[in-house]
Formats: structure tokens, sequence, C-alpha cells
């Protein structure tokens, strides 16, 4: 007998959610098909009342009206997602997918959407996404009505920051309504108290919201005056650290591309214009790696860079040794020759290039593991350049330890110094001249595949550094690595500090003039070499 009730029971509650859950379809299909009827702002209006349904099935619907896919069937104005084939439709039901039959072209009409319908999506693609499971959907609902200022969400906002836990998640949620109430007819002090939140928020897009506001007048204008200028402010230091980073960046670069010059014409006196060349030897290595990776090993494209790196100094270096040994080893005592000779070296080697490669720019991609931004107190780094700083500081503490610590350091150091008496005992300078020349090329090759990630790689890709190189090296002291280093990072930080004022090339001329006047009163550099051939 008790089972028969509960059986009962069960059949009778199950009659009556069917008709409830069908209802509760129909009346969402009445929903989606008012996107198709009216103007937009009664497609505003849907869109909004599809949101506050919260069912899944809403957000498919919306993401097909943000990408042009639905359209409306003029006889009975039911919406569709259709894809169309020639002069038809293909129709499928936006709620289930399932196919819905065709329709010829003149039988439908696709639903427009224009920006104000993509910021009410996205909008309530947010509102319908605040309580999901996914905390990186949560995260990007609350971004995105942010972007939006919808007053309409402000509820579910309400909702949805009383169920987070994700404390940074909470935090952009109430910047998101925040944003919504100074959009909305909210009274003065809810929107006051809104302004401090946006103004704790500290970004770019705080300072849009507040400027308005800020040019008005009463209490809610005085808040957002004393909000902006505390977000001038924070803008304008994180501004400067940012031009600090990109500076450091740019003498990283400059870093790689002399730090081989500088032991190589600190030894040998030697003004090699090829030394560019070495650096695009190195990129067009990294180019042909990648190239042989997505051909026959794709699973190994993001060690792709690490592969190229002892490739690039292998290729660059041998090149570099074999220029000495067939030109070089014959001018020593003559820079002026050697600097044409090699300037002929750098022209034939780039139009070597040309004829393998071609004249035109060469794609070589970052992998995953460098690519995205980091966010460091509202300051935007960038995970390549992050990775080339410290990249050039590992290259530079390896060459270091190098010259302390091993024979062949104190052989260079030796000749560096003075190279008869390093000849008198034992030491075979011809072979640390040729080594060092190698060495310094293949660091030029290793610097070329950290350029390859930051410009672009073509024949001309050396000429564009061996200016600067030069440069560094005779500011730093030729032949010091410490020189070289101080050089290097203070010419790339105030180089991005001068050029938002004087443009890319005026900055170039000026820093070339202030070097010039410092060689004037300076002329062995920063750090000047010391030993008895080098201070005579």
């Amino acid at each position: 007998m008790l089972r028969t009730i509960i059986a009962t029971t069960l059949l009778w509650l199950a009659c009556l959610c069917l008709p409830t859950a069908a209802l509760a379809q129909d009346d969402l299909g009445a929903l989606v098909n008012a996107l198709g009827q009216g103007n937009y702002n009664q497609t505003e209006a849907a869109i909004g009342a599809l949101a506050a349904t919260g069912r899944p099935e809403a957000a498919r619907v919306l993401n097909e009206l943000e990408a042009g896919n639905l359209v409306a069937r003029k006889a009975d104005g039911a919406v569709f997602i259709g894809t169309r084939d020639g002069t038809v439709y293909d129709l499928e039901d936006p709620l289930t997918g399932a196919a819905a039959g065709q329709a010829q072209r003149s039988a439908v009409e696709a639903i427009r959407v224009n920006n104000r319908i993509r910021r009410a999506v996205r909008a309530a693609m947010g509102s319908l996404t605040l309580q999901s499971a996914d905390a990186g959907q949560r995260r990007a609902a609350a971004n995105a009505i942010f972007a939006g200022r919808d007053p309409e969400a402000i509820e579910a906002l309400d909702a949805a920051i009383a169920a987070e836990t994700d404390a940074g998640i909470a935090t952009l949620m109430r910047q998101a309504r925040a944003s919504a109430i100074l959009n909305s007819d909210r009274p003065e002090a809810e929107k006051i108290e809104a302004v401090n939140v946006i103004g704790a928020r500290g970004d770019r897009d705080a300072l849009v919201i507040l400027t308005p506001l800020a040019e008005g007048e009463g209490a809610l204008a005085q808040a957002a005056g004393s909000a902006l200028e505390a977000v001038q402010g924070r803008l304008a230091l994180i501004d400067i650290a940012q031009n600090v980073f990109f500076g450091l960046s740019l003498g990283s670069v400059l870093l790689l591309a002399a730090i081989g010059l500088a032991v190589t014409f600190g030894v040998m006196g030697v003004i090699n214009m090829a030394h560019g060349e070495m650096v695009m030897l190195g990129a067009y290595t990294t180019f042909m790696v990648q190239q042989l990776l997505r051909d026959h090993a794709p699973a190994l494209f993001d060690l792709s860079l690490l592969i190229a790196l002892p490739a690039a100094f292998l290729v660059a270096g041998l090149v570099g040794v074999a220029i000495e040994r067939g030109v070089i080893r014959f001018l020593y005592g003559r820079p002026l020759e050697t600097l044409l000779a090699t300037w002929g070296v750098s022209l034939i080697l780039q139009q070597g290039v040309r004829t393998l490669f071609g004249a035109s720019n060469r794609e070589v991609s970052s992998p995953s593991w460098m690519s995205g931004t980091i966010d460091v107190f509202g300051a935007s780094l960038t995970v390549n350049r992050l990775v080339i700083i410290l990249f050039a500081m590992a290259v530079l503490a390896g060459l270091m330890l190098l010259l302390k610590a091993t024979r062949f350091g104190l052989s260079i150091r030796a000749v560096t110094q003075n190279r008869r008496m390093a000849a008198a005992m034992g030491i075979r300078t011809p072979w640390v001249d040729a080594m060092t020349f190698g060495l310094g090329s293949g660091i030029a090759g290793v610097a070329g595949v950290a350029l390859s990630q930051i410009d672009n790689v073509s024949p001309n890709l050396g000429q564009s550094y061996i200016i600067d190189s030069f440069l560094v090296v005779v500011f730093g002291g030729v032949g010091s690595l410490w020189g070289t280093l101080t050089a290097a990072m203070s010419l790339g930080v105030v180089n991005k500090f001068l050029e938002p004022y004087a443009g890319a090339v005026l900055a170039k001329i000026f820093i070339l003039v202030l070097v010039i006047l410092f060689i004037q009163k300076r002329p062995r550099g920063l750090f000047a070499q010391k030993g008895r051939a080098v201070e005579a």
C-alpha cells in the first residue's frame, strides 16, 4: 500500500513538472523570438530579458547574436541560427541546436547587430556567467560588465559578490558594480562610494570613467576630482616604471649586440663592421631551426629557442673564425683597412643571405612561454622582453666567468693588457685572436636569437645595431664588460625617456651628441682598461 502511495505521488509530481518545464522552454523561445522584432531598443530589452533568465541556453543564443548568425523568419517571426549556402539558409534551433529545415534567402531576415547591441550582449553574457563554477568565466564576466556599465547587472552582481570566495574576483565584481552604479540613477551617496571604488582601481579605465564626472559640480564632482588626481599620480609612476622597463629591455638588446664586439675590439683593436651580420646570422639560424621543427618535430616547437641558441653560437662563431683567419689576420695594426675590409665582408654576407632566403622578412615565432604580459602593480610587462633582460644578464655572467675562471680567459686578459709580453710568456696570440673573434661572433649570433623575438628578421637586421654597438663599447670603455653593461643600460633608459618628447630619431641624435661630448672629456670611456700596453 505504501509503495502504491509513493508511486502515485511521484507520478503526480512528474505530471506537474512536465508542463512547467515545457512552459519555461516556451517562455525562453518567446524571448529568443523577441530578438528579431522591432528596433534596436527592443532588441536590447530582449537581450536583458534573456540574461535575466540565467539559463545556459541563453548564453548560446547571445553568442550567436553577437556573431551575426541569427535570422528571423518573416512568416512567423521565429528566430533561428542561419548558415547561408548560396540563396538558401540552413536553419538550426538556437536553444537546442537541432536542425530546423531550410529557408530561401527572401524568406528570412538577418538580425542586425551594431556596436550598441554588441555592448549589450557582452554585459548580458557577463551577468549570465557571474556565478559560473569556472573562476576564469567569472573574472571575464566581471570585466565585461565593467566595460559595459549596464545598471541592469547591479542586482546580479550583488548576488555574485555575496557568493564569491576568490578575493581578486570579488574586487573585480565590486569595481564592475561601481561602474554600473555611476551609469545609473542611484542616489549621489552611492555614486560617491562608487567613485572611491573606481579610484582605488587606479588604471586608465578608471581615468576614462572619472574624467567626465570631475567636470561637473557638487559633492560627486569633488569626489571624482580627488580620485582622478590620485589615479593620475599613480599612472605617472606606472609610466615611469614602464619606461625604465622598456629602457632596460633596449639596453639588454644593446648589451647582447655589443658584448661580443667589446671583447674582440678590446683584445684585437679591430673595427669589425661585419659584427652586425653575425647577429643577423643568429636570427636566420633561429628561423631555420623553427622551420625544421615545424616540418619534422612540431611537438618540440616550444623548445625551438633553446635549440637555436647553441646552433646560432656555432654558426656565427665558425663564420667569425673564418673571417679572422681569411681576412683580418693580414690587417692587424691597420684599423682603417680592417674597417673597409669588414665592411666589404658585411655586404657579401648580406647579399648571400638575400640570395638564399630572399629580401623579405622571415617569420620567427615566439614559443608559448615567451608570450603574453605580466601585470606588476598596474604596469604591463611583456614576457618576451623580460626574458631577454634575464638572458642578457645570464650571457654577461657566463662571459665574465669564462674570462675570470678559465685558462682561455686568462690568455684573453693577458693579450688585452700586453700582447708582446703575453707572446713572450708562451701564449699563442694568433690562436687567441682567432678564438676570441669566434667567441665574440658566437655571442653576436646568440644575440640574434633574442633579437628575432622583437625585431624583423631580414638581411638588414645587423645594420640596425652596428653603430649603436660601437657607441656602447666606446662609451663604456674598450674591452670592459662592466663598462659595456653600464653604457648599454644607461643609453637604453635615457633613449626611452627622450623618445616621447623628441621622437625616436632625434632621441638617438641627442644621445650621440652626449656621448661625443663625454668622450671629449674622458677618451677611455666610463671604465678604462688597465695595463702597460693599454695605457701607453
